[in-house]
């Protein structure tokens, strides 16, 4: 798993997983209960503000499935709990994911009440990988989709990813580079995630190299003499205006060495009022071709003022907002049984019902191609004009094709927004885009929430 965002022992990775999955899956065991099962995948509601979700995290399931296992130090470990029986710890000793997975592609948008994700598989492995999958799909699908959200705030401007600082971990800083570039950003700062993922490394300076010399002018040409190709100045370490004009200076000593500025960034203050005024300094010098760059605290909702405002910004670095999809940290994405050896199973709580059976989603479009409405049916449906968005990405265990180009996934990621109306794209407020069931499947939903309800009045 050497490209994988996580790095644990293959031999501890069943280890992965909450405890009550252990004890359930005891519980199967004492009970003989091996038959297959299907899990469904899906996120129950909205986070705040936002009209569509892109998936993000697959390929990092797709990993953990394959080499899944309980290996001699794991299975010690659980045998000092004092929790398992000897004959249990031999069996996950053998055990292996060996089931079937379908899934809606990495960079393809999806929308709630609909299966991201299906596991097919005896009922012990399909339990085991709840928590995984949850864990490499939740994070990842939000900052993809909060990634999403400031590139199109951004109007067409170069959008970078500059959170690996404040990120949730080494991972969450890895898996945001990768999610970001899916959902839209042009590069990262992390040098790490840029050379595993293949990404445009980005980067300017900081405040401490500017401190580290006796004057900003003199850290501006040490830096600009280093990097003559690729200087970008950082402005606001003791007066924006001045560092403009101390940008301006070296900008016009580069060209007489034959090179250019390619950049100044601000990263702290009215950007709308700064941006207009660094770029009239520019522009005054003959400069209008150095960009401008913003960072420090921006997000969609930002990004999308500015630009309404009309900010000569060219490229937008956000940080820790994006990483931590800090607006909507987290979805309420569950992992539900829908059938056990061919029945079909669901729950009763109160809003927190899942239909029963095997599943498909059909997508619909109109006229013109655009995303109308999806209908999630029973697997054996066939619903003519419908695009079936689940596909077989795992049998037996093993992935049924090679695992796709993180820029595939970026283009799947582009043509579905192209495609999705502008109202759901809406920073703010967008409207809810229509999931319904299949009358087939709403027809199975009522038909086992009956039983179920007579067999409860029954035991009663």
């Amino acid at each position: 798993m050497t490209q994988s965002a996580f790095h644990i022992a293959r031999a501890d990775l069943g280890l992965f997983t909450d405890l009550y999955e252990l004890t359930m899956a005891q519980t199967y065991f004492d009970e003989g209960m091996f038959g297959d099962a299907t899990f469904d995948l899906f996120v129950r509601s909205y986070p705040p503000n936002r009209g569509y979700l892109v998936c993000a995290g697959l390929e990092d399931v797709l990993e953990f499935l394959e080499g899944v296992s309980f290996g001699d130090g794991a299975r010690q470990y659980l045998r000092e709990l004092g929790m398992f029986s000897e004959k249990f710890l031999d069996y996950l000793g053998n055990l292996s994911f060996n089931g079937t997975v379908r899934a809606i592609p990495e960079g393809r948008i999806f929308f709630c009440n609909e299966p991201v994700l299906q596991v097919t598989a005896p009922i012990i492995a399909a339990q085991l990988v709840e928590t995984l999958l949850i864990n490499r799909l939740n994070l990842q699908s939000l900052q993809a989709t909060k990634a999403a959200r400031c590139a199109w705030a951004a109007q067409g401007r170069t959008v970078s990813d500059f959170g690996a600082r404040r990120a949730p971990g080494v991972d969450g800083a890895l898996t945001m580079a990768r999610a970001g570039y899916i959902g839209g950003f042009q590069s990262t700062s992390n040098v790490m995630a840029a050379r595993r993922y293949g990404l445009p490394p980005a980067g300017t300076m900081a405040h401490s190299m500017i401190t580290a010399y006796p004057t900003e002018l003199e850290a501006f040409r040490a830096y600009a003499k280093a990097f003559p190709h690729r200087t970008i100045l950082l402005l606001d370490t003791y007066d924006t205006i001045e560092g403009a004009y101390n940008a301006a200076q070296v900008g016009k000593e580069l060209e007489e060495a034959g090179h250019r500025l390619v950049g100044v960034r601000l990263d702290s203050g009215d950007y709308l009022d700064l941006s207009k005024r660094v770029r009239g300094i520019l522009d005054d010098a003959g400069l209008g071709y150095v960009k401008i760059v913003a960072s420090g605290g921006l997000d969609e909702y930002e990004i999308a003022r500015l630009v309404e405002d009309g900010a000569p910004i060219d490229i937008f670095g956000v940080g820790t907002r994006v990483s931590v999809s800090a607006d909507a940290p987290y979805t309420d994405m569950s992992y539900k049984l829908a059938c056990y050896e061919g029945r079909p199973v669901m729950k009763l709580s109160p809003d927190k019902v899942s239909p029963p059976g095997t599943k498909q989603v059909y997508r619909f479009k109109d006229a013109q191609g655009n995303f109308e409405g999806d209908i999630v049916a029973l697997d054996e449906e066939n619903l003519p004009g419908g695009e079936a968005l689940l596909e077989t990405v795992m049998e037996r265990g093993g992935r049924t094709r090679p695992a796709p180009t993180l820029s595939q996934a970026r283009e799947r990621f582009s043509h579905d927004f192209e495609r999705l109306r502008e109202g759901f794209k809406r920073i703010e407020n967008p409207p809810r885009y229509p999931v319904v069931l299949s009358n087939q499947l709403q027809l199975l939903t009522e038909q086992t929430q009956n039983k179920l309800i007579e067999q409860c009045n029954y035991q009663h």
